[in-house]
């Protein structure tokens, strides 16, 4: 898709810009680390898509492995999609399903339940993947944005677990405009955002509103500051801005690190993360 089709708010960062960042930083976290190599969950969607295509600007097509990793009910377009992004990027892809491994876990789950079924299947693609870098000396590499993480809308030591996430503080808006900046297949583009965790999932659906219109919000009220009469004096509904405000609060623990007892004379470890406050990259 020409990326002169996508409205860009004033607030999202360029998509030159920061494929520029998100690549010098994978770069230096992996010459860090001592590695070479990347291995990702391949899901069809945008944010593994681009993720992807940041690995391979990076390291080498021949450096980053992509995992499809399927349920019996996943849509077979997130394959088609999956395949066409690897396609386009000239990168290595495996297929492994989780159906045998998921089910021994949701043969006591209700089929009702799908909050639970859907993070059991999150998890055992998480497991697959750090199988897969154990076994080939790689890295996972998250496909997390920032609005899902502010949010809470992911899954803990599932689709959250990982080495590095070059997407961790880009809105899902500014991961669009970096899907179509790297001429990504266009129906990974268009299509609507889902974790394909059951059959005709939907992100939005799920969250209540859509994602180009939380991004605005989540904007002025975490990155400006703004209170609840600024948000309002901007066009915010009051019932909006209280139901974003509220799920981030509660969704916090999701964003934090695992709370430790500490003990006088042992040294705490460095924070190497802050927050985009600044509307700067960090």
């Amino acid at each position: 898709m020409d990326i002169s089709k996508l409205s860009r708010p004033d607030w999202a960062f360029d998509p030159a810009v920061a494929a520029e960042h998100c690549t010098q930083f994978i770069k230096s976290t992996m010459r860090n680390a001592g590695r070479d190599q990347l291995v990702l969950g391949l899901s069809g969607g945008i944010d593994s898509a681009v993720a992807a295509g940041l690995a391979v600007k990076a390291l080498g097509p021949e450096k980053v492995l992509g995992i499809m990793m399927p349920y019996s009910t996943s849509s077979a377009a997130s394959l088609t999609d999956a395949q066409a992004v690897a396609d386009c990027l000239g990168m290595k892809t495996e297929k492994t399903a989780i159906a045998t491994m998921a089910n021994a876990f949701l043969a006591d789950i209700p089929a009702e339940d799908l909050v639970r079924r859907g993070n059991i299947m999150a998890r055992c693609r998480m497991v697959l993947l750090y199988d897969r870098s154990a076994r080939d000396g790689s890295l996972v590499l998250g496909t997390g944005n920032r609005t899902e993480a502010l949010l809470g809308y992911t899954t803990l030591f599932g689709d959250s677990a990982c080495a590095l996430n070059p997407l961790a503080q880009l809105y899902k808006t500014e991961v669009r405009l970096l899907s179509a900046w790297q001429e990504l297949p266009d129906s990974v583009l268009t299509k609507a955002p889902s974790a394909d965790l059951w059959e005709g999932q939907s992100d939005e659906d799920e969250l209540g509103f859509s994602y180009e219109e939380v991004d605005h919000l989540l904007h002025a009220m975490i990155d400006l500051g703004l209170d609840n009469q600024q948000l309002s004096e901007k066009g915010f509904s009051e019932d909006f801005v209280q139901k974003v405000r509220t799920r981030v609060k509660t969704m916090a623990f999701k964003r934090q690190a695992v709370p430790v007892a500490e003990f006088s004379g042992r040294k705490k470890k460095k924070k190497t993360l802050s927050s985009r406050k600044d509307g700067g990259f960090h």
